[in-house]
């Protein structure tokens, strides 16, 4: 990439996402007076992960001590009810019941429990009748958590309101500007928008975050294998059976929580998500947003599977039946019984989980990796809990600069 007329900017931020807008936050509010840019290689933000997620803010007592998701989940979630005060975002803070439906999930109640112990989350062992006090309609098996902090926020309106505040401090936007290729020892980047040079780089760019690494010599190691999330609505006249948030005890091997049933800040209930593989990155639809990558992606798939790590295989059998609805009845009605096959509508509401797998170990990564160099930071599995955390992962990320 040539040298001339290259417009500089200190700080370079790829993906218009949560993770990349609380980064550019974060450095306007260190650096008052640098130049920063964000480029989107969307029209608009908010079209993909972060505009699509469930809007619940997060306790953290799913993750363990050692962990970053950990270290920015807590503290992120106050941070993020905090923001939405201040600029009179739409937030609520729901609670949220986890149960177990069968004695093989009490032993996880414990490990869950003392997720929150080690962390300093608020967290309550419920017995069955507590649990009916707070969810009537729940189908616990003896024992349950409840976390009184989670909360529901309106993500897309905390995206236009960063925004609003990032031009307001002069961040540059570039839409329609996707990364073709960065020369990381001139430290310019070439984009759909034109050729520009950076001081640094971060890379927050969700789904494309491994490609853009793996220009850049990062990501040896890792593979991106995407996972859908399809919702259904409970039936309006079925909305009293579920007051705030109801979960199951996950498989804490996994990043998966399992279908739930989540009430947003409309009053609508949610139930939700799968975990299917997806043939593409934006594979929302049954075939758009499939390409070449799909023969990628089954060959990971099949690796993964033969290596069977984190019981890989009893995790595609499970998902892989939830597109059928007779199937996703049987997981919603392990947490609310009495509810019928009429009572779940179709719903448009998809999303794309960008899933980092290891390739050399064939298993799926649970926590947030970071890569760097003196001029460049990946931000790779930026997965849920990244909204929830977002401000304080931001200070991380800067503070690793």
């Amino acid at each position: 990439m040539s040298n001339n007329k290259l417009i500089r900017y200190e700080f370079i931020i790829v993906g218009a996402g949560i993770v990349g807008m609380s980064v550019a936050k974060e450095l306007t509010e260190r650096f008052p007076s640098s130049r920063i840019a964000i480029f989107e290689k969307e029209l608009k933000i908010g079209l993909h992960a972060s505009g699509r997620n469930s809007g619940v803010l997060h306790s953290g007592i799913y993750y363990p001590q050692d962990s970053l998701k950990s270290a920015v989940c807590a503290e992120g979630a106050k941070l993020m009810v905090d923001f939405a005060q201040e600029h009179h975002i739409p937030c609520k803070k729901m609670g949220k019941v986890i149960i177990a439906t069968c004695e093989e999930e009490v032993p996880t109640v414990d490990r869950l429990l003392d997720n929150a112990m080690k962390n300093n989350i608020t967290a309550h062992r419920l017995d069955e009748q507590q649990v009916k006090e707070i969810e009537p309609h729940a189908n616990v098996f003896h024992h349950g958590i409840y976390t009184p902090q989670t909360a529901s926020i309106d993500n897309k309106k905390v995206l236009t309101t960063l925004q609003r505040i990032l031009i307001s401090r002069g961040v540059a936007f570039y839409f329609n500007a996707a990364v073709k290729a960065v020369d990381q020892h001139q430290q310019h980047i070439k984009t759909k928008q034109g050729d520009f040079h950076y001081d640094y780089l971060f890379n927050c760019a969700g789904s494309g975050t491994d490609k853009i690494a793996k220009m850049m010599g990062f990501a040896k190691d890792y593979s991106l294998l995407p996972f859908k999330g399809i919702y259904y609505k409970l039936h309006p006249q079925k909305n009293h059976l579920v007051k705030g948030n109801i979960y199951p005890v996950p498989d804490l091997n996994l990043p998966f929580l399992g279908v739930h049933f989540t009430r947003n800040m409309s009053n609508e209930v949610y139930v939700g998500p799968t975990a299917i593989p997806a043939f593409g990155r934006e594979n929302y639809g049954l075939i758009s947003g499939i390409n070449l990558e799909a023969f990628r992606i089954i060959k990971d798939i099949t690796l993964m599977y033969i290596a069977n790590q984190q019981h890989f295989r009893a995790l595609m059998h499970a998902e892989m039946k939830k597109y059928f609805k007779s199937h996703f009845m049987r997981a919603s009605r392990k947490l609310i019984a009495s509810v019928d096959f009429s009572d779940l509508i179709s719903s448009n509401k998809v999303g794309i989980r960008p899933q980092l797998i290891n390739t050399a170990k064939r298993k799926i990564e649970l926590d947030y990796i970071i890569e760097q160099d003196a001029h460049s930071m990946h931000v790779l599995n930026a997965i849920s809990p990244a909204f929830t955390g977002a401000f304080s992962f931001a200070s991380l990320l800067v503070n690793r600069m």
